[in-house]
């Protein structure tokens, strides 16, 4: 990656120029904008500028107590909405050291992986669509929507969900949602293989995709990488696996990692064993769901944390998750720092880039699935 930055010529070379890559641009995925320095197709370096849908999320939860919060959490990042809310729900149990009913407990875990699935499916259909395949696009949101259906039949959304509440969740569920579970995991088993002869197994899309972006160990030490993109590098850490929270202690499930040394397709591969692991945890979770109580007894009405710094982290379906709270001993927090996988993974763009072509840019982004609430939060 070093050699790469000696690309960069003087900008006043008359044989390079620059291109504005967004924030319109439909492979963004939103409004980044990415400042590119060509030569010809080479890209000499690169330059993500964010800012053009900041939402002042941080700000919001320095004005509003933690209840009114809440509803923000899933709009952080909206395709790990359910998992981003129950963050939320379990960082303030953290620091009220609320315990949360085992039944809770498992209802969360259920919902969070499917919602872990379906962002993934998502992003599988508008990787393979911005690489110019449209078939893949229409398979994996036709089965998202699958997803999609069995959550809104208990949250009463579709996106952003707000089903968690300090100390469990809204609402109980019922046999018909377990059995549409349990028969979707059994349907996308089969699914799954169609996805791999479709896609992975695509001389075209492994071309595309392979020595491509790589993000090498170094890189992700540097950056404090996380999620999928650390994971296809080789390295074996998950906060569901190193920290357990949740109740996840409990389940059996394997880290995917790479082997290619960390490109775009070593990105897919994990992402896609990543569905695998998620029904595994999920069907564990279906056998051993208890009766019980779905809140906490004698949760506090107005939330007022002791004065101190709480950290509570989540494994998002772009990687660590972490919510810093700092408290006075009052109903608003002082401060409600968030750590954002996105942004941290496009702040690497300016080293993976240079060196590739300008084609390569939408893969490499692609792989990395930033969402771009999730960086101008």
């Amino acid at each position: 990656m070093a050699d790469t930055i000696e690309l960069v010529p003087d900008a006043s070379d008359p044989e390079t120029y620059f291109l504005n890559m967004g924030p319109q641009h439909p492979s963004t995925h939103g409004v980044l904008r990415i400042r590119l320095h060509l030569e010809g197709e080479r890209i000499l370096s690169a330059d993500p500028i964010i800012g053009y849908g900041h939402r002042a999320h941080e700000k919001m939860a320095e004005n509003r107590d933690y209840l009114q919060f809440l509803p923000n959490s899933s709009r952080i990042d909206y395709l790990s909405g359910m998992i981003y809310n129950l963050a939320y729900c379990q960082a303030i149990e953290h620091a009220l050291e609320l315990e949360v009913p085992e039944r809770a407990q498992i209802i969360r875990i259920i919902c969070g992986e499917l919602n872990r699935i379906s962002s993934h499916l998502l992003w599988l259909g508008t990787f393979v669509l911005d690489l110019g395949g449209f078939t893949p696009f229409l398979y994996a949101f036709d089965d998202r929507e699958k997803i999609l259906d069995i959550l809104d039949s208990i949250t009463g959304s579709r996106l952003t969900y707000c089903y968690g509440r300090f100390g469990g969740v809204t609402m109980d569920v019922d046999d018909v949602f377990l059995r549409r579970t349990a028969d979707f995991c059994d349907y996308f088993k089969t699914r799954l293989n169609e996805y791999h002869e479709l896609v992975t197994d695509n001389v075209i899309y492994q071309h595309r995709t392979r020595n491509v972006g790589v993000i090498s160990t170094e890189l992700i030490q540097d950056y404090a990488l996380s999620g999928p993109v650390l994971r296809a590098a080789g390295v074996a850490q998950d906060v569901r696996k190193d920290e357990p929270y949740g109740g996840y202690e409990r389940f059996d499930f394997d880290v995917p990692v790479g082997d290619r040394g960390g490109d775009c397709f070593d990105r897919h591969t994990v992402r896609m064993e990543e569905m695998v692991q998620s029904m595994r945890i999920i069907e564990q979770a279906l056998a051993c769901i208890p009766d019980g109580p779905i809140m906490a007894p004698k949760v506090p009405k107005r939330i007022r944390p002791r004065a101190g710094d709480y950290y509570f982290a989540v494994e998002s379906a772009r990687g660590h998750f972490g919510i810093f709270i700092t408290s006075d001993g009052s109903d608003v927090p002082v401060r409600n720092k968030l750590r954002t996988p996105s942004f941290v993974n496009v702040s690497t763009m300016p080293v993976v880039l240079p060196g590739t072509m300008l084609a390569d840019t939408v893969a490499v982004l692609g792989s990395i699935d930033i969402v771009v609430p999730e960086i101008d939060r």
